[in-house]
């Protein structure tokens, strides 16, 4: 019987890092500049968990990120609201404000203007590779049956969130080769995302919101845990 291969995936600085599970339990790191690269050479995957946007709406703001920080609660403000498609094709942020004000009502934040490029990249591998959009602190969420956490860059948030993978079966070793270039947070964020992801190939996962939402292209806009 052949082994449940997956693959959980965030960005980092200079690319991407991703865990890969076989059969629930760390087989791998990896870090790469472009998806393309990390992707290449991974055929025969179960499920990629993506912690990037994947599916953007035409107009209003998508109801994935809605359901999902109503059900963070506190940590509801780690979650950002994804403004629609328009607002990524402006070149500048103060434009993208403009537009985006101008079909929500609302702005929107520099800090997600900066996942711009990373989050067209992504937005072009939408139902390619069995590759679905998590979010690491729903996944951290749903392995803690709702415990509250230490924000994540602090050594208490990383603490407890490696605490949560290992008691899910995840132990993420100290040595990553390569990938251990990659920032703690990134890493245990790409760990959280395999979890969900190893759970969207066993038939177990979630969504928010439930049923997905569906863009006008006729794509599933949720985040899965």
């Amino acid at each position: 019987m052949s082994e449940l291969r997956v693959l959980g995936v965030d960005a980092c600085k200079g690319g991407w890092v991703a865990i890969e599970l076989h059969d629930a339990a760390f087989a791998a790191a990896h870090i790469a500049p472009t998806l393309e690269v990390l992707l290449a050479g991974h055929e025969g995957l179960a499920a990629v968990g993506l912690d990037m946007p994947l599916g953007l709406a035409d107009a209003g703001w998508r109801q994935a990120d809605i359901a999902a920080a109503a059900a963070l609660g506190a940590a509801r403000s780690t979650v950002f609201r994804v403004p629609p498609r328009p607002v990524w094709l402006e070149e500048e942020y103060e434009s993208a404000v403009r537009r985006c004000r101008a079909v929500t009502g609302q702005g929107f934040s520099r800090q997600a203007w900066a996942l711009r490029r990373k989050l067209l990249e992504a937005d072009a591998y939408r139902g390619r590779h069995g590759i679905h959009e998590v979010h690491p602190e729903v996944s951290f969420r749903g392995i803690g049956a709702g415990r509250p956490l230490a924000p994540k860059k602090t050594w208490q948030g990383q603490m407890q969130r490696r605490d949560l993978l290992r008691k899910a079966g995840i132990e993420v070793p100290a040595e990553l080769g390569p990938a251990g270039r990659a920032g703690p947070d990134d890493v245990l964020d790409a760990a959280a995302a395999a979890w969900s992801a190893h759970r969207i190939a066993t038939g177990r996962a979630i969504s928010y919101p439930d049923p997905p939402e569906e863009s006008p292209a006729g794509d599933a806009i949720a985040i899965w845990c």
